[in-house]
């Protein structure tokens, strides 16, 4: 049984913790960005690995849950706890250090509090690319993108955040520190402690450091966005670009009408390729070596594509600013949503052959529920679909709370059907411990428990994501 903060425990704290660990206004903490949830607890921002230890030793030995705060990104409450004894909810902020870099060996070592974006410019500095891109990267924090093994657009050719890194610096639930920020790409010495580490959500321990790969700048970059005349034809372009132009695809991004619609509807500034808003498109981002023209490769591409009838119209960017246009539309998507207000969203995936069926029947089985919007978009390179649900215009999702579970029950239901995933790239967080529960196999779960069991026997790290509170 865990206990909640006191006054007693605060007071602890703040004698060996400097003042700039607490914060004044606890409000941006306490909240998520789709503001389903309110979270609570006193929130804490070490400055250092060492200051996280203490803070962790603490809480261990008071046996106070700690809630792991990072860029506060989240979209499925891993980074705040709704109910329970008060925890700590413990920042990262203020560990935003790139402590070294190593362009021979193309690799980066951080601290987990240092924003994308801050990793990314630091690795372009030397010649280099971190390949991890996604919507939020002005305000997520490395640490947290491991905790969750986030995605992004370019999965397709590097991989998660998991294959982006080569070693970790853990505070354990006990308070000691794991140093296992190795550079080494080979190192066979016992359990892959960095692969459990990381997607764990902060359940098993705090990320403080990170040993993160780089990757080199590809020499001759470019983007198209073509128009499909469905899914399986955009699945049958997938298969053909990567015929042509192999491991030179950056990102095959898929994109509904509806998507681009909302656009319009909130009025984001974009500038749509096309005169006629089509129903479907790709957009296609390439990264080539030297003396490998892009616009060439994706205008064979766009010709090739054509003569199959995979593609109907298309534009490839002339220029690195129409390329940044056409990536502009891509990323606003996920704000046109949030404006919008869904009603149940999905970060789902699937075997690609079976995308468009699950796409097909989606559409469906939502139907016998009642009449609703869809804005089916994502990476469909790597299977991962965001099949996000939306009330029809003049109402709010306030109006269709009823029909809300049976939504996503509806289309987990159908994900688990086709062997595909409940949670692609977001995490489980508390928002789908049900669902783990619901789809997973039992032998995985009993797996799950015991390694949490073990690493955490007291149950103070992130209590209640992931896997139920045994409370």
């Amino acid at each position: 049984m865990l206990n909640p903060v006191t006054d007693a425990f605060e007071a602890q704290l703040r004698a060996v913790l400097p003042a700039a660990a607490f914060k004044e206004d606890d409000t941006p903490y306490l909240t998520e960005p789709r503001g389903r949830w309110a979270g609570q607890g006193l929130v804490v921002a070490p400055g250092s690995t060492q200051e996280v230890a203490t803070v962790v030793k603490a809480c261990a030995a008071a046996r106070i849950g700690i809630v792991p705060y990072s860029g506060g990104t989240g979209l499925v409450g891993g980074q705040l706890m709704p109910d329970g004894p008060v925890p700590v909810v413990l920042s990262l902020e203020r560990m935003n250090r790139i402590r070294d870099v190593y362009p021979t060996e193309n690799v980066m070592v951080c601290d987990a509090g240092v924003i994308l974006a801050d990793v990314q410019k630091a690795a372009k500095d030397v010649g280099r690319l971190f390949p991890l891109s996604l919507a939020s990267e002005g305000s997520a924090r490395i640490g947290g993108l491991l905790s969750t093994n986030a995605g992004g657009v370019n999965v397709l050719r590097y991989g998660n955040a998991r294959a982006q890194c080569l070693g970790l610096e853990v505070v354990r639930p006990d308070g000691t520190i794991w140093h296992g920020l190795t550079r080494l790409r080979k190192d066979n010495t016992g359990y892959d402690l960095r692969n459990l580490m990381i997607g764990a959500e902060g359940t098993l321990g705090i990320i403080t450091g990170a040993a993160l790969k780089l990757a080199p700048q590809p020499a001759e970059i470019g983007a198209a966005i073509m128009v499909v005349p469905s899914p399986d034809a955009a699945l049958d372009l997938l298969a053909l670009a990567g015929e042509r132009i192999g491991d030179g695809i950056s990102a095959f991004e898929i994109m509904h009408r509806q998507g681009l619609d909302f656009l319009v509807e909130t009025g984001l500034e974009i500038k749509e390729p096309f005169e006629v808003t089509p129903e479907w498109c790709v957009l296609i981002d390439v990264g080539l070596p030297t003396g490998l023209a892009p616009d060439a490769a994706l205008e064979g591409l766009f010709v090739a594509a054509s003569e199959k009838g995979l593609v109907t119209d298309g534009v490839v960017a002339q220029s690195l600013t129409q390329r940044d246009a056409f990536w502009h539309i891509r990323e606003s998507i996920p704000e046109a949503n949030r404006r919008i207000g869904s009603i149940s969203s999905h970060d789902i995936s699937v075997p690609l052959s079976a995308i468009p069926a699950f796409i097909e029947k989606g559409a469906r089985v939502l139907a016998d529920i009642g009449a609703f919007r869809i804005n089916c978009f994502g990476h469909l390179g790597d299977g991962n679909l965001h099949y996000n649900v939306f009330p029809m215009p003049g109402k709010s999702r306030d109006d269709h709370k009823v029909e809300r579970p049976l939504i996503k029950k509806a289309v987990h239901d159908l994900v688990h059907a086709m062997d595909g995933s409940v949670s692609a790239e977001h995490g489980l967080g508390r928002l789908k411990v049900d669902d783990l529960e619901r789809y997973g196999d039992p032998a995985k779960l009993a797996m799950l428990r015991s390694i949490k069991d073990a690493l955490d026997p007291v149950g103070i790290m992130n209590p209640g994501a992931v896997l139920r509170r045994g409370d």
